[in-house]
């Protein structure tokens, strides 16, 4: 086992998170079946105090769920000069077989808990706290994830052994090495600048036709999941290459390096938050119609939609601007 600061903060984070996640669940279950606002009993008024409290600490516990995603990607970039042939944390990742299983983890993690985040600050503004159910049956379905991510997390680390011969991301995202990293290298980069300007363009034009009109929330939703997807896609196939000035590297991990000034967390920042605001329009979309919430959530998701498309603009326009202000050409 390797021992760093980073990776006991992820072990500190990742079981408080649990801990407090199985603790929320267990009265959330006992709310799943008592919640009734009409109801003025002492266990009604408990219930109400515990729901405010369990949702003040979750805000808190994805918050950190949050910044664990981009914590571990870091903490696997440093600690790549301890393995034999690891340039980055594409290699680090790679030393055993748990380290790109946790980070599909808390990817999937990260997008859930940003959604969850937008129930419960909606369900909080509502004078009767009408979505109380449905985000703690969200947090049910969520709370397996995270322990999976737990799990997987700490066997990465604690099978960490020192100067272990891994694969550098130049191997890893080449063609020919038969993997779903070298087939999404190996991806035309031409045909793919299309099909990323083109779903872009076609998700921006959906999520102004909401903010505009308030129609379109669950094809905007769809659309954002959509751009997320393909623009990952993106980075690995020619995105990165105008960073590295390589035609051949394919690494989506280096430009979370100074050397590149850390774009990548921008990069991904602006990609994350854009998905999650847009698919968050999607999510509130079915209660516009509850009284407590007809005043609430068409505003809420006017500005949620705004934000994704601010970031999603942020994302392309950093992207062109590269494309177009680096002397290296790309053909393919």
């Amino acid at each position: 086992m390797v021992f760093h600061p980073a990776i006991i903060a992820l072990y500190t984070a990742s079981f408080f998170i649990c801990f407090m996640a199985l603790y929320s669940v267990y009265h959330g279950v006992r709310i799943q079946r008592r919640w009734d606002l009409k109801s003025g009993s002492d266990l009604q008024l408990i219930l109400e105090r515990r729901t405010y409290l369990i949702s003040t600490i979750l805000t808190y516990v994805f918050g950190f769920e949050l910044i664990s995603f981009f914590l571990y990607i870091y903490t696997a970039d440093r600690l790549h000069n301890l393995f034999v042939g690891a340039m980055c944390a594409a290699g680090t990742l790679q030393v055993n077989e748990y380290g790109y299983p946790a980070l599909l983890f808390k990817m999937a993690n990260f997008i859930l808990a940003g959604l969850w985040l937008i129930l419960n600050y909606t369900d909080n503004r509502a004078y009767d706290y009408p979505l109380t159910k449905k985000k703690y049956l969200v947090l049910l379905g969520l709370t397996p994830f995270l322990l999976a991510e737990m799990y997987l997390q700490a066997g990465y680390f604690l099978n960490l052994r020192p100067n272990i011969i891994t694969s550098c991301c130049g191997s890893l995202f080449s063609a020919g090495q038969n993997t779903l990293a070298s087939d999404l290298a190996a991806i035309p980069p031409t045909p793919m600048k299309w099909v990323f300007y083109l779903i872009s363009g076609l998700t921006f034009l959906c999520g102004l036709l909401f903010y505009k009109k308030g129609r379109g929330g669950y094809l905007f939703a769809a659309m954002s999941a959509l751009t997320f997807l393909v623009s990952i896609v993106a980075i690995i196939s020619f995105i990165s290459l105008y960073y590295y000035e390589l035609p051949t590297h394919h690494c989506p991990f280096c430009i979370l390096q100074g050397e590149y000034h850390y774009i990548g967390y921008l990069l991904y920042g602006t990609i994350f938050g854009s998905a999650i605001t847009g698919m968050g329009v999607g999510i509130l979309a079915p209660f516009r119609k509850r009284e407590s919430l007809a005043g609430i959530i068409p505003s809420l998701q006017k500005k949620m939609a705004l934000w994704s498309l601010i970031m999603l603009l942020a994302f392309a326009g950093i992207v062109t601007y590269r494309m177009v202000f680096t002397d290296f050409i790309l053909g393919g």
